[in-house]
């Protein structure tokens, strides 16, 4: 059972209370907001018409309304059962924008319900797949999900858009502000306060470009014009097909799923103080509602989705982590998609306070890829695994023209920094396993040899068998409390042969030599027997042991004996 964090003020499984999902719900929309830029960005680059872009950005509130609750479901299969709304994403941009320059929106629509099938037969799959994304792959994706924002973020905060191409300082002062503001509720302030840090935040941005200009009344204007009510047109250009277009939607389709794999990691470990591992069960799960969501979008009329790394750093930084918020979050989308007045409030948010609320949220998402990256021991072969990654992901962003002409079938790999790092990650995490041998021996003769060879022998092996520090901290001073024992009370004189093998989630130590078995107790012994009884100190040695591993028992045979001990990974 998951622990709640300290820092969350609701966990996954609270309520916040009527009130507060509806405001939560509002903060959560306001940054995916953002992302219907790239409905716009689709449609006029096929030469499409102002209302085409205003129907996808109707069906996109719909599609991502319906994914986000999907998403936030913990029973069955769909969903991972957390906070994660899925957007229109950049996965899909490169593809949709091949597509509609060939055959139009219809085209685009159906190749996204393709690739969202394939999303959902890989979701299938990823329970067996644990050894290809350990922490230091995961982690690296949550980071670089997190870099991936970045440029966007920087830009939108100094006002670069399409009316300024340069800094614009007016923009960068509101910029400031809000985010100043934002920062200021969630580190000084209490309760309701640092829940509401972003929705405040933004109100002080909204009054700051109003005082300044940037929000005009020209811009109010157009929200006012908007109808109060409409019925979006749902799959109103039908669906088509291309062959050739396949291979660009599945590798957008699986970039999609590797960043949500990343995303619900994220979701796992800031909702469980005690987390470990990936859980592969729920991940497949989210993946999979990320498919179906894809399908939703295809025959809706809408562009791929993925799911909004920023909306998970938002949940981070407020502590509201609670999935009543995912199906507030979806169900107001939806009924925003049927009310076009109330959705352009969205629309028309000033460009700086877009760039201060992702930089706001982006912080929370890269901290956390780190800390799952530094949840194991590194050693060089993780090293050149999280580094070459990292380093290959953020030339995209450093030199673009590097990969402009990649052939169009692979473009979405090259075409965002997640998906390169991504798929580096994989291959060398792959690679660098080779001669990674899951059983080492050690042997050792008490009172010649110091328990310092195991120190170095475990640290060793731990860092190249990337387990946790703690379990192998553990895992030391037991072998070595036993060793210092045997050579004190004269166990055995000849040497002890160490022996241990890990997986993924065991750590099991077997330490065998010729002599006495030592005694394995449940409880300490009494500090009066340690004083009167000479037996009592290696007792107090073996129930140290014992104390120290998730399990021990020992077995003796014709003068031998052996140790086993068991540590949970």
């Amino acid at each position: 059972m998951p622990r709640k964090p300290s820092n969350l003020i609701y966990g996954v499984d609270e309520s916040p209370g009527g009130i507060a999902l509806v405001l939560l719900g509002f903060q959560h929309i306001s940054l995916l907001a953002i992302a219907f830029i790239f409905p716009v960005v689709v449609v006029d680059a096929i030469g499409g018409t102002p209302d085409q872009a205003g129907g996808l950005i109707s069906m996109a509130m719909l599609a991502t309304g319906f994914g986000t609750i999907l998403q936030g479901i913990n029973r069955g299969p769909v969903g991972s059962g957390y906070l994660c709304p899925l957007l229109n994403g950049p996965a899909f941009l490169s593809a949709s924008l091949m597509a509609g320059k060939m055959g139009g929106l219809a085209l685009i629509f159906g190749m996204t319900a393709v690739a969202g099938c394939f999303e959902a037969f890989f979701s299938r799959l990823l329970s067996r797949m644990r050894a290809v994304f350990p922490a230091e792959v995961t982690g690296t994706i949550v980071t670089m999900v997190g870099i991936e924002v970045i440029p966007i973020a920087v830009r939108k905060f100094l006002g670069v858009d399409k009316i300024h191409f340069a800094p614009d300082p007016t923009s960068i002062c509101v910029a400031v502000i809000t985010l100043g503001a934002m920062a200021c509720f969630n580190v000084w302030g209490k309760g309701k306060l640092r829940l509401y840090s972003v929705l405040l935040g933004m109100f002080v941005g909204y009054g700051a470009a109003a005082a300044t200009g940037i929000l005009n009344m020209d811009t109010i204007r157009a929200m006012m014009e908007a109808p109060f009510f409409s019925l979006p047109a749902v799959g109103h250009y039908g669906l088509s097909f291309q062959w050739v277009l396949l291979i660009p939607f599945l590798v957008a389709a699986l970039s999609s799923a590797l960043k949500t794999m990343g995303d619900v990691t994220t979701c796992q470990k800031i909702n469980d103080s005690q987390w470990k591992r990936p859980d592969m069960v729920n991940i497949s799960g989210g993946v999979l509602a990320c498919g179906i969501g894809n399908i939703l979008s295809g025959m809706l009329g809408a562009l791929g989705q993925s799911v909004s790394s920023s909306n998970i750093g938002l949940s981070i930084a407020t502590g509201a982590t609670s999935r009543r918020i995912a199906y507030s979050t979806g169900g107001i989308l939806i009924l925003l998609a049927f009310f076009p007045k109330f959705a352009s409030i969205f629309v028309i948010m000033p460009t700086p306070i877009m760039g201060a609320s992702l930089i706001f949220s982006v912080s929370f998402m890269i901290l956390a890829g780190l800390q799952i990256i530094m949840s194991r021991m590194i050693d060089a072969r993780k090293t050149f695994v999280i580094g070459i990654s990292i380093i290959f992901g953020l030339s995209i962003e450093f030199a673009p023209d590097l990969y402009r002409n990649v052939h169009p079938w692979i473009q979405p790999v090259f075409g965002s920094s997640l998906s390169l790092a991504t798929i580096c990650a994989i291959l060398l995490n792959l690679f660098f396993r080779i001669g990674i041998a899951r059983k080492a021996s050690l042997s050792l003769k008490p009172g010649e040899d110091t328990s310092e060879a195991i120190d170095h022998f475990m640290e060793q092996q731990g860092r190249a068998w990337g387990a946790r520090g703690e379990v192998i901290y553990k895992a030391t001073a037991a072998m070595s409390e036993f060793f210092e024992a045997a050579a004190e009370n004269a166990l055995t004189q000849q040497p002890v042969a160490m022996t241990a093998r890990f997986d993924e989630f065991n750590l099991d130590i077997e330490m065998a030599y010729a002599g006495a078995p030592i005694e394995l107790p449940a409880q300490r012994p009494d500090a009066r027997d340690l004083l009167t009884d000479e037996t009592a100190p290696l007792r107090l040695a073996g129930y140290m042991v014992r104390s120290l591993a998730d399990g021990a028992a020992i077995e003796t045979n014709a003068g031998q004996s052996r140790i086993h001990l068991h540590f949970n990974h």
